[in-house]
């Protein structure tokens, strides 16, 4: 039997996502989305950061049935290879075995497979239908279909079109959603390492970064053999996107700074020239929903950078949340508060988060005072099992809220700041005293 009709706008990743898990659940589901099929017309890349899987990602693959065909198409990270600039490399483990990594996607390649499981649970999927505007009043959509316009109507609408919301725009000629939008003073561009006869130019299984302080450059492994890479500037300054400008400068800056990859770069220059520059920023929104008529979800209510690999995760654990909210209740009114309630100050806590992350992997992992911290880090959660937890397991390796792992992950870092204070090594840290500061501090994990 067929629940409430729900019109989702955007067919991106978190939107397909919803899309499936709503109509496995026997809502009647639409999707407008505003680029063609791209199991037709091709993904469009050129300005996309290769995805990290982690848990809470994996976890709404899981509950969708597509933990298999995602896994068959996922490649393992262990840790961050760091590339120096004298060129030696070291691995920085996410985890302590196997048993905890993270996982590089190709974002067309997902996308595409969760459109099949949106259809294929029944969702109608309209593709190269873009939202011009919404009629509240009469409960009807503007959709641009070719050179004209169609009317749909609609009894409860959910926006995942991403950051530049469509959806959101509309909203906001009916309530004040306290929007802010915090640009962040970098922007990035895409490049590529090839496959080298379907085999990897570098080790396959590691997040690659070249950390030079204020800039940096990244490469996550594809299923076919490829990178992705992604280069991080500031907007300004001495090397930024405003020195840097041709495929010449682009060129003389990677043979400075990132010499060996760019030798795997072999066409840096076209990369560097034809592909767009992205802007990276942070979405704060004061309400993510309009009364029993419209919510929005993922990138749309809360987008943020992509440092800590979580955009995606945290969107996929909205969809599964919001799904089975929906399941139990038909207010949907009380549902959209309800999700919203407590959905927000996790999205709050990656935001911050992920802000933090930036600076650490451009900078931090090549600090000596930095590694001090992680290898203490690392002893203290020995010691400490379900009490002294690394916040970077909270976040990727458990499905605890983001706001548990945020406070718990400021009381650690003092902790930490506190113990390693004017330390070189640790052997020369107390560590009974650190064992007296986590039992006062930190009450065990429920």
């Amino acid at each position: 039997m067929k629940r409430n009709a729900i019109t989702i706008i955007g067919a991106g990743l978190v939107g397909a996502l919803l899309a499936t898990l709503l109509a496995q659940r026997g809502f009647a589901v639409d999707v407008f989305e505003r680029r063609p099929d791209p199991r037709k017309a091709g993904f469009i890349g050129g300005r996309s950061i290769n995805l990290a899987l982690a848990e809470r990602g994996w976890h709404g693959l899981r509950v969708a049935g597509l933990q298999e065909r995602i896994g068959a198409i996922a490649v393992m990270m262990r840790g961050r290879m760091v590339h120096h600039l004298d060129g030696h490399t070291e691995l920085l483990r996410y985890g302590r075995d196997d048993s905890e990594v993270i996982w590089s996607v190709n974002r067309g390649t997902l996308n595409m497979a969760l459109l099949d499981a949106a259809e294929a649970a029944g969702a109608t999927v309209h593709f190269g239908s873009p939202l011009h505007a919404v009629d509240w009043e009469k409960s009807t959509l503007q959709i641009v279909d070719g050179g004209s316009f169609t009317s749909h109507p609609f009894t409860t609408l959910i926006g995942a079109d991403g950051a530049g919301s469509a959806l959101r725009a509309t909203m906001t000629s009916m309530i004040d959603l306290g929007e802010h939008f915090a640009p962040l003073d970098h922007g990035y561009k895409e490049l590529e390492i090839p496959s080298h006869g379907g085999a990897f130019a570098m080790e396959p299984n590691a997040l690659h970064i070249w950390p030079r302080g204020n800039y940096m450059c990244i490469a996550l492994p594809n299923a076919e053999g490829s990178f992705t890479v992604t280069l991080f500037l500031p907007n300004q300054g001495n090397p930024s996107f405003a020195t840097v400008v041709t495929a010449d400068d682009a060129q003389t800056l990677f043979a400075r700074d990132f010499a060996d990859a760019l030798a795997l770069i072999p066409d840096l220059r076209s990369d560097f020239a034809n592909n767009p520059t992205g802007m990276l920023g942070t979405l704060y929104l004061d309400r993510w929903h309009l009364d029993s008529r419209a919510l929005l979800i993922g990138d749309a209510a809360h987008a943020i950078v992509p440092f800590h690999g979580q955009g995606m995760n945290c969107g996929f654990e909205d969809a599964v949340e919001l799904a089975e909210v929906m399941e139990r209740d038909d207010d949907i009114a009380a549902v959209f508060a309800e999700f919203e309630r407590r959905r927000k100050p996790n999205a709050d806590a990656i935001a911050a988060m992920a802000l933090e992350n930036y600076v650490e992997m451009r900078d931090s992992v090549a600090d000596a005072h930095f590694l001090l911290m992680r290898t203490l880090e690392r002893t203290l959660a020995a010691r400490h099992p379900g009490r002294f937890v690394p916040r970077y397991w909270m976040v990727t390796f458990s499905r605890l809220p983001y706001s548990v792992a945020y406070e718990r992950g400021e009381i650690q870092t003092k902790i930490l700041r506190e113990l390693t204070q004017g330390k070189q090594s640790i052997e020369q840290i107390d560590l009974q005293h650190a064992d007296k500061l986590i039992q006062q501090q930190l009450a065990p994990l429920a």
